[in-house]
């Protein structure tokens, strides 16, 4: 029976299969660049909050301080060529449990606030997803809280309708390296609830 169990952990370690984005935040970062998170830099020591920073759509930019350390990176709920348009909101419910069970408790759920849209299905996609983000927040008892875009971009960049550019500049100011744009809104939304975290 050991001889089998052995067996089955070298076959396991030796595997190289590609891991879906919704399995586990950790193991699908790590497997992505080989660490943790494609940006971290620490927030502040000692920190015991578990804060986690969203800015919603099909191309999700996530930033989340824990034990003081701040992670980040996108996440894609694109839609695939044969998917139902739920699909999206399940597979992303699907990455809020996982990334629970990686972060233990979450604290607060911060979102970027979004009151005008460039098209209709922009528009439903983000209705979509916040309200399947409300509705797990409170199904775990997870305080959440909007912010305006315009009050985040004022925050990072002084001006509250910078660019994508500003914003990426802001975040690697802060030490953070963005990959693109929605990472680097979760980031500017993760440090504003660090200086005003008034639900923390």
């Amino acid at each position: 029976m050991n001889e089998i169990n052995d067996l089955e952990g070298r076959v396991a370690d030796e595997a190289r299969l590609p891991i879906p984005p919704y399995v586990c935040v950790r193991a699908h970062i790590y497997g992505q660049i080989g660490n943790r998170a494609s940006s971290a830099t620490q927030l502040a020591a000692d920190d015991p909050r578990v804060v986690l920073a969203l800015d919603l759509g099909s191309t999700l930019g996530w930033a989340l301080s824990i034990s003081g350390q701040a992670m980040s990176g996108t996440e894609s709920f694109k839609l695939g060529r044969f998917e139902g348009g739920g699909m999206r909101y399940l597979r992303f419910v699907r990455w809020l449990d996982d990334l629970m069970r990686f972060t233990g408790p979450i604290s607060t759920v911060y979102f970027e606030e979004v009151r005008r849209h460039k098209g209709v299905d922009a528009a439903h996609a983000y209705g979509g997803f916040m309200a399947q983000l409300t509705a797990w927040c409170e199904r775990h008892a997870v305080p959440y809280q909007g912010v305006p875009v315009g009050t985040i971009k004022k925050f990072a960049t002084g001006k509250g309708n910078a660019n994508k550019e500003a914003m990426i500049d802001a975040a690697k100011r802060w030490g953070h390296a963005p990959t693109d744009d929605n990472e680097a809104d979760a980031l500017a939304l993760l440090h504003w609830s660090m200086a005003h975290g008034v639900m923390a």
